[in-house]
């Protein structure tokens, strides 16, 4: 079982930076893959990016390509998500999931845990 608990969201201008947190509770985290997806309004929840248990492999989606890094810190049991170059278009809510295996992958029904999320808002 792992509890994941997001932080570092806020009100950041367009070409800001943030860099979100995910703490994890369980003495497994470091097997785990980790992920961070996005809800804006009236949307799907979206895939953003993920690495594996180790770091060793993170796969991005196309629109955070070059902008945003994934990583992680398994001492510390924290996962991050470091956001540059924001755009208004950025704005949603942003969760944190661990999956029960090693593997990075991308689709939102490979995770099994999730943050309660933490909302970044970007304004023009």
């Amino acid at each position: 079982q792992a509890q994941l608990v997001e932080s570092g969201g806020g009100l950041v201008q367009a070409g800001g930076s943030l860099r979100l947190s995910c703490a994890a509770s369980g003495r497994t985290f470091s097997f785990y893959a980790m992920g961070w997806f996005r809800q804006a309004p009236g949307k799907e929840r979206e895939f953003v990016a993920t690495i594996s248990w180790n770091g060793g492999t993170t796969y991005y989606a196309d629109f955070v390509k070059g902008r945003f890094t994934i990583s992680r810190d398994n001492a510390k049991k924290t996962a991050f998500l470091q956001m540059n170059s924001l755009t208004p278009e950025d704005t949603a809510v942003y969760y944190c999931a661990a999956r029960r295996g090693s593997n990075a992958l991308a689709g939102f029904n490979a995770y099994d845990y999730w943050g309660q999320g933490t909302q970044v808002t970007v304004s023009s």
